[in-house]
């Protein structure tokens, strides 16, 4: 079977990965703790743990965008999300309702990268949740519920990210 780009592959010594490029004789695979190497493409030792079929043409881009996916559901790599640019090098100011206590501020930026640090240990703990042998699932469903109220309650900061699909989703209605 001839693998297509954004094939996900388990290596006995290189781990997860994905295709990322065809040759006439190998796969380029881009391997998350290892970086890309190429792999023969008679080479049987792997898991296919989805395959996807050859296409005629793919674009960078489409390939990227599959890498970028794959590696963020294997990794707790943290990506660079923008901010909105109207909140750039804005402050946020927490002010108390006791007359005479002092104001909090920060900058946005310094904000904003908690929050999206929090949205990415989310998506971890999610997929350690998914991947534990010892959870029924049952327990697996029921841990994926809080998470997806977690995400529901973090909404509000959504206004905060410059692209709407780097933002929170909760439960759709």
């Amino acid at each position: 079977m001839t693998l297509g780009i954004g094939s996900r592959v388990k290596h006995p010594a290189y781990g997860d990965g994905v295709v990322i490029r065809l040759h006439k004789m190998a796969y380029d695979v881009c391997f998350t703790l290892y970086g890309i190497k190429e792999v023969g493409r008679e080479y049987e030792k792997w898991e296919v743990v989805e395959a996807i079929k050859p296409e005629d043409e793919v674009t960078f881009s489409q390939a990227e965008q599959a890498l970028i996916k794959i590696l963020r559901s294997f990794s707790d790599i943290s990506e660079n999300v923008p901010l909105g640019n109207r909140w750039e090098g804005g402050k946020l100011i927490l002010q108390p309702g006791e007359e005479g206590r002092q104001a909090k501020e920060m900058d946005i930026e310094a904000f904003f990268h908690k929050i999206v640090m929090v949205r990415d240990r989310l998506r971890v703990m999610e997929q350690r949740i998914n991947a534990h042998k010892g959870l029924s699932d049952e327990d697996k469903v029921n841990l994926q519920q809080y998470i997806t109220r977690i995400y529901g309650s973090l909404t509000s900061f959504n206004v905060l990210f410059k692209y709407k699909e780097d933002g929170f989703k909760g439960a759709s209605a």
